[in-house]
């Protein structure tokens, strides 16, 4: 084992350190005005190479006496100072705002929309936000006293309620000779409800509404609250046409079952699905969620001790799916 190869783990370590240290001291927030006190700067591989390119012609000048390799030294070191400037100010006075995150499917991108404002009269370029070690830098220019949008996209490991990444915003802007930068913490949450899963069983069978008898339980599990799959034979009058969008996509037209109604109600359990693996019951209970939506059917949930009672609608898939998010 090499000499590189024993200290990279240390590295790494003392890394990880500082920038958990460093993070902690910005506080958590949607909106960060950019000011002197949380905008850094430093020379760049370019700017380091340009130090060292003066000092070679200011030695050699003076060895030599060249009048010419003093001015040419003296202007690009001006040039230099006055990009420190421009540099620093390209960020100085910026305003970001971070808009409230959506609820993603595990396994899907959740998309971060920043806005970013400039009150000035003049316009600040070469902007550029990532995700905290990503080096995947998305860049834009604001105009003069407006503003301009990005879209940051990153995959979440797991369900459940979690916090927004942290953000890098940086510029090289005049020259590339220096790296001004901020971190951002953002306060927000994002819902990642369970991955759907793929090719999911039918819907369960219906239980009995209260006062029926016990044979109204043996219905099929696609016949719940008024509507089923359809069948040939069945009179055109019964086809649920305002659904005929959806039932292109999926192949399956539904019609109407007013006899159903009575007599059974769709409730979604984990003990419905049939497995013994917690992610996997609550990935079909999301499938389950979307195809019972889908067909615009009434259901219900019970998980674990909540019970959210039968209802329909975007409202309804909402609170299922978060429900399924949060368990």
């Amino acid at each position: 084992m090499t000499a590189a190869a024993t200290a990279a783990p240390p590295r790494r370590w003392l890394a990880a350190r500082w920038q958990h240290w460093w993070m902690a001291r910005v506080p958590p927030s949607d909106s960060l005005l950019l000011t002197q006190r949380n905008v850094y700067i430093l020379p760049t591989r370019a700017g380091w190479m340009l130090a060292l390119t003066l000092a070679v012609l200011l030695v050699a000048s003076i060895n030599f006496q060249l009048n010419l390799g003093y001015l040419l030294t003296f202007l690009l070191a001006g040039c230099a100072a006055v990009s420190t400037w421009t540099s620093h100010a390209t960020l100085r006075g910026l305003q970001l705002h971070l808009l409230p995150p959506q609820p993603q499917f595990l396994g899907a991108h959740v998309l971060l929309q920043l806005q970013l404002q400039n009150d000035r009269r003049s316009p600040r370029r070469g902007i550029a936000l990532a995700l905290r070690g990503s080096g995947q830098w998305a860049w834009a220019d604001v105009p003069a006293e407006g503003s301009s949008s990005l879209d940051i996209g990153f995959e979440p490991t797991r369900r459940g309620l979690q916090s927004v990444p942290p953000l890098s915003v940086q510029t090289l802007y005049p020259l590339g000779i220096f790296r001004v930068w901020a971190w951002w913490r953002p306060a927000a949450q994002v819902l990642i409800y369970p991955r759907p899963e793929p090719a999911s069983p039918p819907l369960p069978p219906g239980e009995p509404r209260a006062g029926t008898g016990a044979a109204a339980a043996s219905q099929a599990s696609s016949e719940h609250e008024g509507v089923r799959a359809y069948r040939r034979g069945d009179p055109q009058r019964l086809i649920v046409w305002k659904k005929a969008a959806q039932a292109l996509a999926s192949g399956t037209l539904v019609s109407r079952d007013t006899q159903s109604a009575q007599r059974s109600e769709l409730w979604l359990s984990l003990s419905s699905t049939g497995l013994a693996d917690g992610e996997a019951g609550l990935s079909r209970l999301a499938a389950w969620v979307l195809q019972a939506d889908r067909l615009g059917l009434s259901y219900g949930l019970r998980l674990g001790t909540r019970t959210i009672a039968q209802g329909s609608g975007a409202a309804q898939r909402e609170q299922c799916l978060r429900a399924l998010a949060l368990y």
